[in-house]
């Protein structure tokens, strides 16, 4: 969808550069039409898909910015991009936000050009001028937590974490994960839990991990910017602690959620437990009860779940595979 766009300025006339950084493209995104390209991005999925374009450019013509749906994140991205080259270009489909992205770009005296649009998305371009200070990408304290745009639950813990904390129990093994940590929220209750010596925190999202690093002032904590979903543990852990995404973009991506299961279930010792919660409506239990021996529920409301899977059936895993 991108690339048509894409390819439809470059034949107008409205977006041809010889050089550009491309902010935050996703897997799937086709940028051949743009020439050298260079690729910022703080999802590691999407970087490693991209390795060969992260290399820096020297003087880029123009920036590309795919937009994102937070529309925080949308801004500080613009504040970035206008001191990198001296034009821009905004691109995304309907759903991200781009009118509204438009409306506060031209109140804030940028000078749009017209908008070209196709495959059920739009594109437009400005010169570049200084953004609006409080546009910039600043970590914000959400009571005793920071936080920056573009995280998960920015505003505060989400419902199912903090139930997920009550549910824990209140020792923890010496050696756990916490998969998908975001930006600290459960790793902290891990951490206060006596017993923990070492919690290895995985996040695929660095404005996120740069906030847990913030968050969690602990010698015992490793982080790792890594996709869970292909992440090899460096120790058996003795537990597991996450609230998996189940979202790719605005998809619903059942797969996501299975993904992390198999990473803990593959990452934790044959007397290991894994503790996560849920949506209830997520179809998890399948997959839960033929990689462990024991799975019950532990706590909840009436739309989550908290299961605690003990006792991981490693002769399950090609089954499950």
């Amino acid at each position: 969808m991108r690339s048509s766009r894409l390819d439809l300025a470059r034949v107008e006339g409205l977006f041809a550069p010889e050089s550009v950084v491309v902010m935050r493209p996703r897997v799937g995104d086709d940028l051949s039409s743009l020439g050298r390209v260079q690729v910022l991005t703080g999802f590691r999925p999407d970087h490693d898909h991209f390795a060969a374009h992260v290399s820096p450019i020297q003087a880029p013509q123009a920036v590309l910015i795919c937009l994102p749906r937070a529309k925080d994140l949308a801004l500080a991205m613009v504040a970035q991009a206008v001191t990198l080259a001296p034009l821009v270009a905004i691109d995304g489909q309907k759903t991200d936000g781009f009118d509204g992205i438009a409306r506060e770009l031209r109140a804030a005296g940028f000078q749009l050009s017209e908008t070209l649009s196709k495959a059920h998305g739009k594109l437009a371009t400005f010169p570049s001028r200084p953004a609006p200070a409080e546009w910039a990408a600043q970590p914000r304290d959400i009571g005793g937590f920071f936080t920056q745009a573009g995280v998960f639950s920015a505003d505060g813990p989400d419902e199912g974490s903090r139930l997920l904390v009550q549910a824990l129990p209140k020792d923890l093994p010496a050696k756990v994960g916490d998969l998908g940590a975001g930006w600290g929220y459960l790793s902290r209750a891990i951490l206060e839990r006596p017993g923990v010596k070492s919690l290895d925190l995985v996040e695929a999202e660095s404005l996120a991990l740069d906030c847990a690093r913030l968050n969690i002032d602990d010698p015992r904590a490793v982080f790792h910017w890594a996709d869970a979903t292909s992440f090899r543990a460096p120790r058996l852990w003795g537990a597991v602690v996450m609230n998996p995404p189940f979202h790719a973009g605005r998809t619903p991506d059942i797969a996501l959620g299975q993904a992390f299961i198999r990473t803990a279930h593959q990452g934790l010792a044959p007397d290991g437990t894994l503790y996560m919660v849920a949506n209830r409506h997520l179809p998890y239990e399948p997959l839960l009860t033929t990689l462990f021996h024991k799975v019950e529920e532990i706590g909840g409301s009436g739309g989550f779940r908290v299961s605690k899977a003990a006792y991981p059936n490693k002769k399950g895993l090609t089954k499950a595979r």
